[in-house]
């Protein structure tokens, strides 16, 4: 029952006395936030990291979302692209920017006296590869969503019920995820992919990604889209036009990949199609 899922994770949280919580403005995190500061209320506070890796448009709604339902929010600026570590791209190259996230909401902890740093891992990310994971178990930060034993469905479930608007938000990974491994992480190319995907959400698109690809001559666009979304797409006629703007963002070439959007696609060998 969703009731006593929720009724585990206040009782998780109430356990800690006081909470510092990693903040994204993600379904994860933002119902997070929403119960630590009912069950904890003064007790608790969410810290966001900016950098080059979040987009302006997710900055803004996680900030609403903070206001809209009343949890203290502070922002911090992180540090990840100063490391050669994170911007060579290596295949943990989320553990260095768990790291440097840590590094900075440590102190804040301390000096607030929170005795509890949080982030939104949750039940289903059991046996993903997640280096961020152990940058968490270095600096003991805990994971309330997963000790209450809240899968993905049971965090939307529960965030609907609580009137949250991120219950059925698409999955927003930061911008560095749409650069294939190997390949150097930049704030250049990360403004283009998101002055890309922003063409494409402003088209209506919600299950977005725009992925980076350098290649002689130029870096290639690749467009993934939810299947349904795909449809929409091809039916009107939208590739032209799409292209056009993306360009715009610095691109050469934009393609779109017709088996849509998926989780590490950039692994995997993918069909692409001009459109």
């Amino acid at each position: 029952m969703a009731a006593d899922k929720l009724n585990r994770l206040r009782d998780v949280l109430r356990g800690y006395e006081s909470c510092l919580v990693a903040y994204s403005g993600g379904v994860d995190s933002v119902l997070l936030a929403h119960v630590a500061h009912e069950v904890l209320a003064g007790r608790m506070l969410a810290v966001l990291a900016d950098s080059p890796s979040l987009p302006r448009r997710e900055l803004a709604e996680a900030r609403e979302i903070a206001e809209a339902h009343g949890f203290p929010l502070r922002i911090v600026h992180t540090r990840e692209f100063a490391n050669p570590d994170y911007t060579e791209n290596p295949v943990n190259r989320c553990y260095y920017c768990k790291h440097e996230l840590f590094t900075r909401l440590e102190p804040i902890a301390l000096e607030g006296g929170f005795a509890v740093l949080a982030y939104g891992e949750n039940a289903s990310d059991i046996g993903d590869h997640r280096p961020g994971a152990e940058a968490a178990k270095q600096f003991e930060v805990r994971a309330p969503l997963k000790e209450a034993g809240l899968a993905k469905g049971d965090i939307r479930t529960l965030s609907a019920a609580l009137g949250l608007p991120t219950a059925d938000k698409p999955q927003m990974p930061c911008l560095s995820s749409r650069i294939p491994y190997g390949q150097a992480v930049t704030p250049e190319k990360l403004a283009m992919v998101e002055q890309a995907e922003g063409v494409l959400r402003d088209a209506g698109f919600r299950e977005v990604r725009v992925r980076h690809h350098d290649q002689p001559g130029g870096a290639l666009a690749r467009l993934e889209l939810g299947q349904a979304e795909i449809k929409r797409f091809v039916a009107e006629g939208m590739m032209e036009t799409v292209s056009l703007q993306i360009r715009e963002a610095g691109f050469s070439d934009v393609i779109l990949d017709t088996k849509g959007y998926r989780r590490g696609s950039l692994n995997e060998g993918v069909a692409l199609a001009n459109g």
